[in-house]
């Protein structure tokens, strides 16, 4: 009884108070604070409002530019996001150049619309190539020679440097995630390595040749935790899976054995198929 009085004493106590006991309000803190959140909106509404119009509409402005110098800030003037001018700088950062004005058409974030808009106005610096293309018309631009093909399952550093794209730090990373993989079963998983985006990717995949039958296959019956631990389309969960059903119900005979295994999603087999064998 006495627990049930203390209860409910307890549960009254918010009422009481309300009633006996008059809250103090500070009105004046309160309304300030009111309309400085009013016009902190205001201040985001109106900026969002003003680089819409800039990039939109009425502030954006034409003129002859050259798209190898521009910066941020000039993209953005011409008509395009903050986004589609960091695209941009990136691929030049990223040693991309473009040689004609055709080659802005290939990149993504510039629409054909905008490409249109754009092209009267582009201008593009000679460099000392097509000068000397002019005085010596049996030169023949690098771009335009034929392309040598580098096999990419079986290719050292060295000669993934000969890929015009691939730098240093680009040729350790793709032989060391080739090394982890066990060889590329096709050209799209360039895209897994670190750092290497699409327009990357488009760059070089057309001077790299593939050979499947330079892959290494990992038999699953006799493999260890230690073979398959650096692979990267397996985690230490799934690799322990993998093991102890191999354990309980005895050898793995065919890939649909391999989907018994709970853990191993059906992308993950796919994935896995042309690095195992039985």
């Amino acid at each position: 009884m006495v627990m049930i009085v203390l209860i409910g004493m307890i549960r009254a106590a918010p009422f009481v108070y309300d009633v006996f006991v008059e809250e103090q309000w500070d009105l004046k803190a309160e309304k300030a604070a009111i309309n400085e959140l009013v016009l902190i909106r205001r201040k985001k509404e109106k900026a969002a409002y003003d680089q819409h119009e800039s990039i939109s509409s009425g502030k954006s402005r034409l003129f002859r530019f050259d798209p190898n110098h521009i910066g941020a800030a000039d993209w953005q003037l011409l008509g395009l996001s903050a986004k589609q001018a960091a695209v941009i700088l990136r691929y030049r950062k990223k040693g991309g150049r473009y040689r004609q004005k055709e080659d802005l058409q290939k990149m993504y974030v510039i629409s054909p619309e905008m490409y249109v808009k754009l092209l009267p106005y582009i201008y593009i610096e000679e460099t000392g190539e097509q000068e000397l293309r002019k005085s010596n018309p049996a030169y023949i631009h690098p771009a335009k020679q034929p392309l040598i093909l580098v096999p990419l399952n079986t290719a050292d550093t060295l000669q993934l440097l000969e890929v015009k794209g691939i730098g240093p730090a680009f040729a350790r990373r793709i032989f060391n995630y080739r090394k982890r993989l066990g060889g590329f079963c096709k050209k799209e998983q360039l895209l897994e390595v670190y750092g290497l985006d699409s327009l990357k990717y488009f760059e070089i995949k057309d001077q790299l040749n593939l050979d499947e039958q330079a892959l290494t296959r990992i038999n699953l019956n006799t493999a260890l935790f230690d073979d398959l631990k650096n692979h990267p389309y397996l985690k230490y969960k799934q690799i322990n899976a993998i093991i102890q059903f191999r354990k309980q119900h005895g050898n793995y005979s065919n890939i649909a054995d391999l989907k018994k295994v709970a853990i191993l999603s059906a992308e993950t087999i796919e994935k896995l198929a042309p690095y195992i064998s039985f």
